[in-house]
């Protein structure tokens, strides 16, 4: 049995980032649950995972999520596939484990 590895938040400069995979044309946008490799699986409506529509729809959903500005979160990498590095500007990583808690479905 692989071992789960532990969904994981690092500090960034002025904020929190963290790994995200994307599953696309779902019914809903939502979080998912944690995947084997500790990253944050998320359902988006949108595809494929590296359209633009798909990012937005993404960020947008983090954003509100997070209940931080559209404009705090970026994909620093990842903009063009399913796996993602997200930063939060503004946010310390405590903030964004207890906001990830109370509004996932994890």
């Amino acid at each position: 049995m692989p071992e789960e590895r532990k969904f994981e938040i690092t500090d960034a400069k002025g904020g929190a980032a963290f790994a995200v995979r994307v599953v696309t044309r779902a019914e809903s946008t939502e979080v998912v649950g944690i995947n084997d490799d500790g990253s944050l699986r998320i359902r988006l409506q949108a595809s494929p995972a590296g359209d633009p529509a798909a990012n937005k729809e993404l960020v947008e959903f983090l954003a509100n999520l997070l209940e931080v500005g559209v404009g705090q979160i970026e994909i620093v990498a990842g903009i063009g596939g399913r796996e993602k590095v997200i930063a939060v500007e503004g946010i310390t990583t405590a903030d964004l484990e207890s906001r990830l808690a109370s509004g996932g479905n994890s």
